[in-house]
């Protein structure tokens, strides 16, 4: 166990864990493979969920999928845990890599961001990075309409403080509207 890990260990030693995951047989994946390195792992798949455990746990590490069901966006997760402590190390998971969901990520309290598929290492080793890195390998690839469509719902429901009605407004789309492409399941 490193030392700076030390700030983030449970009551036995254990370093706590938050995972925010809908998907339940890739939650139970990664508790069992995190439980495996020494972690004690919560698990969560909504920001109702998250509150909960909130009440009574302060995690040091939490790992959130960035579109959960319903209409929750693991950016509000991020925002709630960096409010709950703010020295928590966070790292986000998904399916809709893109420049705007991971510097709102960042600004919400993210350490780190990754695109799936991650595994265990990966995401580990995003918890150790404290600063950015130079050698991130620089592509050309465009972006799809729906990336491109899903990045703009997620900047605006992050500018109106994860309010639905108020970024259906903004987006110009009726809210029922909103909600349905919210509970769309995404590309794994």
């Amino acid at each position: 166990m490193h030392a700076e890990d030390n700030a983030h260990d449970d009551d036995d030693g254990q370093r706590l864990l938050l995972i925010v995951e809908d998907d339940e047989a890739f939650a139970r994946t990664l508790t069992r493979s995190f439980e495996r390195r020494g972690y004690r792992v919560l698990q969560a798949a909504s920001l109702p969920e998250v509150e909960a455990l909130l009440a009574d746990h302060t995690p040091g590490y939490a790992v959130v999928d960035l579109k959960l069901k319903g209409d929750a966006s693991g950016l509000a997760c991020v925002q709630r845990l960096h409010a709950a402590d703010a020295d928590m190390l966070i790292v986000v998971l998904t399916g809709f890599a893109s420049i705007a969901t991971a510097v709102e990520a960042v600004k919400l309290g993210a350490c780190h961001y990754l695109a799936k598929p991650s595994n265990t290492d990966d995401i580990e080793a995003a918890f150790g990075l404290k600063e950015g890195n130079t050698e991130v390998e620089l592509t050309n690839r465009s972006s799809s309409i729906k990336t491109l469509e899903w990045e703009r719902i997620n900047e605006v429901l992050a500018e109106t403080g994860f309010n639905l009605s108020e970024a259906a407004r903004r987006l110009g789309m009726h809210r029922r509207t909103l909600m349905r492409k919210l509970e769309k399941k995404q590309v794994r």
